[in-house]
């Protein structure tokens, strides 16, 4: 049989089921990684199984979220998550030494690996020819565990590229053509797989950049073959052991195709308010800029801030513009320092931020009431950067550092001024590994320190005969995890369930937690109903444990996204999907809703059957789809994959 890619990776690592698409899988986890926004829950999961070490190959817990460290509950976080890591056998990144997803491909990364983050942009691994999957903390701790991590086997999508890109088209423009063509949604269960002779003239970074916002388009995944650019990569970082060549067999067969031709491409943005929202920077061109930002886990590598300074090179910021940079990691940060890339961008009037996600999560450089931001990061969702009335776009760096010259949104292939900057050649990255911890080998006796903000991870309840309550709220389409948990200043509390649970959906109805917590009190639950694409964005757990402590017991939307689904089956919440827009339409908050036998038709739709959920208000009843595999409809009887598992693992 003929393989493609996706197929050779995940064949190599089936642990249960087939490799059809649409079925449910199991596979083995090689590598995890864990952020700090995220890993305090993670381990304290991971404790809570009762193992004495990690048992995947590797496991590096990296913190580049919290990092503005206001008050004390960061640094505690970050105290704690060193001690769990040497206690447990986990790699420990300290902060400053860079973005997980940028650091993890440079030292790191492996060809052929499977990789499992809690961070929904851990495809950026599939730049080395990596199944690398954004998923949550949960699965994440039990994947470090050695349990296989479940998914359902993806259709592959075949991306060829063709020709070569033109100077100052990049590949920021090919993502964001993928995405005109994809969009946000409908891309659930799928893989994008990259292959043609264009593929040879990109970069791993430049693969990266296309592979990290593979995830807006809500794909398991993205990859890339191991080729030569792969192996002069690894070893310009003394890494060359870690290449093994990986590639499609002649006549594969894929699921669908896309071809695009690098040479036609032009410079695109993503507009207000979604990565999908694409249009060509010609027909934005002249619009007023107020702050431009470059950095995040999609656009910090050497080559793309090397190219910034280059255009920088003895001229102005605009007086108008703020203009700040993030380099990816402290490797890039050193480089600017040798090469002059720092001065560059120093003189020219930039604001030279931490190597940590910062800007991209809203955890600081928020814009002004109503500014237009530029920023080569990968999500502009409303909200989302700290300023409600914010417009921000999404441009490639030299797209950034144009605009932060002109003031305005600046078109490079209209202009003459700045010529185009070669990528550098780079034969050796300066190694240094200095703010990498490794753990001991035994770790038995080292004391884990846990400050006043760790707290305990909420107990899931078995599900009840019967699922009585009411709607709490109603939202529309494409809600995202920023929405239903926000990040920014109220990252600090995710360490504590019960004060982070106030803020649930406190951009949209902040009376949300009052509502669910006084219908838990009364042993009522409290349902969700949402539109298109509920749950999309972030990886974050904290979205559906947040709400499960509150006692959300199921989310009704017209269809829910990828991870998101997975995590409110992780934590005993039904993942239900309304039948069509009428009956959406026709809840309304405030309803009382009943599922009857809820265990019992739980495990009915394993066979197709829907989900009979009756609203007590009107007498009607709406018969819901539950898209789960075995192994949900078991979490979810029993309260959730923790209350699953747990008996199971090896002591």
């Amino acid at each position: 049989m003929k393989l493609n890619i996706t197929q050779k990776v995940l064949s190599s690592h089936l642990v249960e089921g087939q490799l059809e698409p649409g079925r449910g899988i199991s596979i083995r986890i090689d590598q995890t990684l864990t952020q700090d926004a995220t890993g305090t829950m993670a381990y304290l999961q991971f404790e809570s199984i009762g193992l004495d070490r990690v048992r995947n190959e590797l496991a590096v817990s990296y913190v580049d979220h919290n990092t503005i460290q206001v008050g004390y509950e960061n640094a505690d976080d970050h105290r704690y998550l060193q001690s769990v890591a040497a206690a447990k056998g986990v790699v420990f990144s300290k902060a400053g030494n860079g973005i997980c997803h940028q650091v993890h491909l440079e030292r790191f990364g492996e060809c052929g690996k499977t990789l499992l983050g809690s961070d929904s942009h851990t495809p950026t691994g599939g730049a080395l020819g990596m199944a690398a999957i954004g998923a949550g903390g949960l699965d994440v701790a039990l994947a470090m565990a050695g349990v296989p991590f479940p998914l359902v086997c993806p259709r592959v999508v075949r991306i060829e590229l063709k020709g070569a890109l033109r100077p100052f088209v990049t590949a920021k423009d090919v993502i964001l053509r993928v995405l005109e063509r994809f969009g946000v949604k409908g891309n659930v269960n799928t893989v994008f797989e990259y292959a043609g002779e264009g593929v040879g003239t990109l970069t791993v970074p430049e693969r990266a950049t296309i592979c990290n916002m593979g995830a807006e388009c809500g794909v398991t995944f993205s990859i890339f073959p191991a080729d030569d650019v792969t192996r002069s990569f690894l070893a310009a970082q003394g890494r060359s052991e870690r290449f093994h060549p990986l590639e499609a067999d002649e006549g594969a067969e894929y699921d669908d195709h896309f071809t695009i031709d690098l040479s036609s491409l032009v410079p695109m943005a993503a507009c207000p308010h979604s990565p999908g929202n694409v249009k060509p920077v010609s027909q934005l061109a002249g619009l007023k800029v107020d702050q431009v930002l470059v950095g995040s886990c999609t656009n910090s590598s050497y080559a793309d801030i090397y190219k910034v300074g280059r255009l920088l090179e003895g001229r102005k910021v605009a007086p108008s513009v703020s203009f700040g940079v993030a380099p990816g990691s402290r490797q890039v940060l050193l480089m600017m320092g040798q090469d002059g890339t720092l001065e560059r961008l120093v003189r020219a009037g930039a604001r030279i931020l931490e190597t940590a996600c910062g800007f991209c999560i809203g955890n600081h450089q928020s814009p002004g009431s109503n500014a237009v931001s530029l920023r080569t990061n990968n999500r502009n969702f409303e909200g989302r950067s700290g300023t409600a009335s914010a417009q921000v776009y999404l441009v490639s760096p030299e797209v950034a550092a144009l605009s932060a010259l002109t003031g305005v949104i600046t078109d490079p292939l209209a202009q003459d001024e700045v010529k185009a900057v070669e990528p550098p050649k780079v034969d050796h990255f300066p190694v240094d590994d200095g703010m990498l911890i490794f753990p001991p080998e035994d770790g038995s006796d080292v004391e884990i320190l846990r400050g006043p903000n760790i707290g305990q991870g909420p107990q899931c309840e078995p599900m009840a005969k019967s699922v009585r309550g009411e709607v709490a709220i109603k939202v529309g389409d494409k809600i995202t995890t920023d929405h239903i948990m926000p990040a920014g200043a109220r990252l600090k509390y995710r360490s504590n369930i019960p004060v982070y649970s106030n803020y649930v959906f406190e951009n949209v109805d902040s009376d949300f937690p009052r509502r669910a917590s006084a219908l838990r009190d009364e042993g009522r639950a409290a349902f969700i109903v949402a539109g298109q694409s509920y749950g999309q964005g972030s990886s974050r757990e904290h979205a559906a444990i947040c709400p499960m402590y509150l006692g959300v017991k199921a989310v009704m939307a017209l269809s829910i996204e990828r991870i998101h689904q997975a995590n409110l089956c992780n934590f005993g919440i039904l993942p239900l999907v309304i039948a069509s827009q009428e009956d959406y339409e026709e809840l309304q908050m405030g309803q009382d809703l009943e599922i009857d036998d809820a265990p019992g038709q739980v495990m009915a739709a394993l066979e197709g059957k829907s989900v009979a959920v009756r609203c007590l208000t009107t007498g009607k009843v709406y018969e819901m789809k539950l898209e789960i595999t075995p192994l949900q409809a078991e979490m979810l009887v029993a309260g959730g994959r923790l209350n699953q598992v747990r008996s199971h693992i090896d002591e």
